[in-house]
């Protein structure tokens, strides 16, 4: 991969290729879920899709099935582009075949290797533990190799065996390096009389095309084409002054078929190929040659390339290709509530800065989902869910949400943490009162044990855990009322504190010292239940609110997506906590009793230090709290 700085090295356990069946794996995320318990394992989801790759594989049509994910290099990945990898991987896994992870790179003026490297690591992090023994790489520098079939001559490139890949190098698949290769299948069709080159400027094409008009350069000899082309490769004409376009039919229904182009000029340097190329082939016919070259049996592509289709069989079929041809088969993309997924749109987020970056906690892409603290196994849960149709429509991002809640609950080591603090003391302690209280770890898995947590005479609550003239059915703590302070003892407020502009600074309570477990009165029942950290032995980080990044479902419904910015999506407070969240780790997930799921953030100290706090970014609240504003409305 030249000039990316970027290769997969030998021996990595990501690199773990099959050519045939193996055992599946249970959807399961060994570096999330520490003491967790294992997930149910889910049924094999079935779709359209998955039917028609069982029926190829029942009918003896493929031996085995070989998927893609080709993303273009020109952005990161977002939430849509998860569902596919879940597809693709997905089918791989249930099927015993192979995807294959590919760079679409055919568009230099807009590609680059910091783009190629958040793709590999965002791949790597979605399927690791779950379908990396299904990922399709190929040796580093490979190109297809020529072979003969039939007495024809072809080419082909595939994934290297898991022996191979002890021993050499491994990278993605690039399209660009299927250049040389493209390129000669554009002198075939040539020869064919199956592709011309044009002279018209972009708009003139655009304006013929529209039309069904003929380009004046139709009729060119196949000699003169031949000639011209080659001197388009050879860079002695400028930009956008010819192309290559395919002779199909400028009346074709499907404006698509209309003679569309093939190739332009960019005397653009490449990421990957550098100075080599100053032509480059157009997505529709890199694409359907680069699955060929590939040995892909099943390219799978969202609803909005239905209609390329038949181009890209008309590709396939107009040249002398002597292996069985690939299929291309459509599924409605996801489309998200409170979400845009426009790469463009994304970019003009980061540019303007208006997030602090593309791994942004509160943008949809997998980097900024895997900072903001949502699992692996959460996407994947969701992509599940959420199924395969041929149907476009706008899926609830509170579905989403509910995968995220869900895979969390099961693997978050719980912790007590007050993110805006109030000071309780408790008078009837003396003052050098400390002591342990027994907390549990994880009330979803026995496993994960139970931890000390210190108590003493001063503590901190939730701020909004007491009102001083509460509304009805107000259960937690108020002048003369009692609670129960989690795993400790009940209290009683007896007097309010207030600052000279009559804020309450201070609440002075009584405890039930004998309501703490295993005392005589421990079954009292009281209504609330507050969680608290002792003042003495409180450790401050710095905490991440992350919310929606929009306030409407549809953002871009208008037009102006900017106007629906959410002005409350992020929120900074400095909490106090438990003192054992010192030892939190960024590949754990916490829950923060009462309050919501959180995560170590990637560019935290790993603990305190002077002058430095730990930073949290807040995943997902405990509760939908959008429903219930939707409710009031």
């Amino acid at each position: 991969m030249p000039g990316a700085g970027f290769r997969f090295e030998t021996g990595c356990s990501f690199i773990r290729l099959a050519t045939v069946s193996v055992p599946q794996h249970t959807m399961s995320n060994q570096s999330e879920t520490a003491a967790a318990p294992g997930p149910t394992p889910a049924a094999a989801p079935s779709d359209f899709i998955r039917d028609l790759v069982a029926a190829d594989l029942a009918g003896g049509k493929y031996q085995q099935i070989v998927t893609r994910f080709p993303p273009e290099p020109n952005g990161y990945l977002h939430i849509g582009h998860a569902k596919s990898i879940c597809l693709n991987f997905g089918i791989a896994r249930e099927f015993g075949g192979i995807c294959n992870l590919r760079m679409d790179d055919t568009n230099p003026t807009k590609e680059d290797v910091e783009y190629v490297d958040s793709i590999i690591a965002d791949v790597r992090w979605l399927i690791g533990g779950w379908a990396d023994d299904r990922l399709g790489l190929k040796a580093a520098g490979a190109t297809p190799a020529a072979q003969t079939i039939r007495g024809r001559p072809d080419f082909y490139l595939g994934p290297v065996s898991a022996a191979a890949s002890t021993t050499t190098g491994v990278e993605p698949f690039y399209a660009s390096d299927y250049f040389a290769q493209l390129y000669e299948f554009a002198c075939q069709l040539i020869r064919r009389s199956k592709a011309y080159v044009c002279d018209l400027t972009p708009d003139d094409t655009d304006e013929y095309r529209r039309h069904a008009k003929e380009s004046p350069f139709r009729s060119r000899s196949v000699e003169e084409n031949l000639d011209l082309f080659g001197r388009m490769k050879n860079g002695e004409f400028p930009d956008g002054t010819r192309t290559l376009r395919a002779r199909i039919n400028v009346a074709a229904p499907n404006v698509w078929m209309r003679d569309p182009l093939l190739y332009r000029i960019r005397h653009t340097e490449h990421h990957h190929t550098g100075a080599q190329w100053c032509i480059y082939p157009m997505y529709d016919f890199a694409h359907c040659l680069s699955d060929y070259l590939e040995g892909i049996t099943h390219s799978i592509c969202t609803l909005e390339f239905e209609v390329h289709r038949p181009l890209y069989d008309w590709v396939l079929e107009n040249l002398d290709l002597p292996r069985p041809l690939p299929h291309q088969y459509e599924f409605a993309r996801l489309s998200l509530s409170y979400t845009i997924m426009s790469k463009r749109k994304l970019l003009q987020l980061v540019n303007e800065g208006l997030v602090t970056g593309w791994d942004d906690p509160r943008m949809p892409t997998i980097s900024g989902l895997r900072r903001r603290g949502v699992p692996a196994g959460a996407l994947r849960r969701f992509a599940y869910h959420i199924g395969v149709t041929k149907y476009n429509g706008i899926t609830d991002v509170a579905v989403l949400e509910h995968a995220i809640r869900e895979e969390l609950n099961r693997i978050a080591l719980r912790r007590l943490a007050v993110l805006r603090p109030l000071k309780v003391v408790i008078t009837n302690l003396p003052e050098n009162h400390a002591e342990n209280i027994t907390a549990v770890n994880n009330p979803e898995d026995p496993a994960a044990g139970i931890r000390p947590v210190p108590f003493g005479r001063e503590v901190f609550i939730e701020r909004d855990d007491f009102m001083e003239t509460p509304p009805p059915k107000y259960f937690r703590l108020r002048p003369g009322g009692e609670v129960r302070l989690k795993y400790a003892y009940i209290i009683k407020c007896d007097e309010v504190v207030k600052d000279a502009a009559g804020q309450v600074i201070e609440l002075r309570c009584t405890a039930d010292l004998g309501s703490k477990i295993g005392g005589p009165t421990a079954n009292r029942k009281v209504k609330g239940t507050i969680h608290w950290v002792s003042a003495g032995h409180a450790v401050d980080a710095e905490v991440q609110l992350y919310d929606r990044l929009f306030t409407v479902p549809e953002p871009d419904a208008e037009g102006d997506f900017k106007a629906h910015l959410n002005p409350h999506s992020l929120e900074t407070v400095t909490a106090k906590c438990e003192p054992s969240v010192r030892d939190a780790r960024p590949e754990l997930r916490y829950q923060f009793e009462r309050l919501g799921y959180f995560a170590l953030d990637k560019d935290s100290p790993p603990a305190p230090a002077p002058g430095r706090l730990q930073v949290f970014n807040r995943t997902i609240t405990l509760r939908d709290t959008w429903a219930k504003e939707a409710q009031k409305g």
